[in-house]
């Protein structure tokens, strides 16, 4: 499968890496066609990938990850181009994060918007699935490296676009399909934004960013 990987940080890097190791075809996007955080990423793969910008990336993937920085995710994302974009699922990793006062980080957007809903409202015809954004990036492609039960918080409005995406956490990552809750429309996306101040201060507390939430339920 053609995957466009957007942003060359540490997720981006880890998920696109994955993804090579099993066998996708991937593109790393950025702002310049040749960064050097991009150039990095395919030397650490054995060349085993391409670079490109947003919109070469856009246009090469059948499906897109989005693993922007959240703050700059939309300007990114128009970089991508709404064309290139077009009736593709969007799996977006990213979280508004505000660092500029240090840590803990605020939120950009929060409480009445999200940046799933920005995302879907300045892009209405691509399938925007809010995903993984609730946990760091090594468990994301490894849940068994955080032991026993646990969750992963999916949102978005087109039903079959989280079917799908569900069913490639799975294959490729290895998630359960009963660790799976789809919390509804993307406007849940502010639920699994928001809490990041949580798991922020959570990560601090524990001292490893390798932790994540289960769910007791009663009868």
């Amino acid at each position: 499968m053609k995957i466009a990987v957007l942003g060359t940080g540490m997720v981006g890097n880890t998920l696109a890496t994955k993804l090579v190791q099993l066998g996708h075809q991937i593109m790393v996007g950025s702002r310049t066609a040749n960064s050097s955080a991009g150039q990095e990423w395919l030397r650490s793969v054995g060349g085993k990938g391409q670079i490109g910008t947003f919109a070469d990336t856009a246009a090469f993937g059948e499906i897109v990850l989005d693993c922007t920085n959240g703050a700059n995710s939309i300007e990114a994302l128009r970089q991508a181009g709404a064309a290139n974009l077009r009736g593709k699922v969007l799996i977006q990793v990213g979280n508004p994060l505000d660092f500029s006062k240090g840590m803990p980080p605020t939120l950009t957007v929060c409480n009445t918007d999200s940046l799933g809903e920005q995302t879907q409202h300045e892009f209405p015809d691509v399938r925007v699935v809010k995903a993984l954004n609730t946990v760091n990036c090594d468990v994301m492609v490894n849940p068994s490296s955080v032991p026993g039960e646990h969750e992963l918080l999916i949102c978005g409005n087109d039903a079959g676009a989280k079917a799908q995406v569900a069913g490639w956490l799975s294959e490729w990552f290895g998630w359960k399909p009963e660790s799976i809750i789809d919390l509804g429309d993307i406007s849940n996306s502010r639920g699994t934004e928001m809490f990041l101040a949580l798991w922020v201060r959570l990560w601090g507390k524990f001292g490893t960013p390798h932790f994540n939430i289960h769910f007791a339920r009663g009868k």
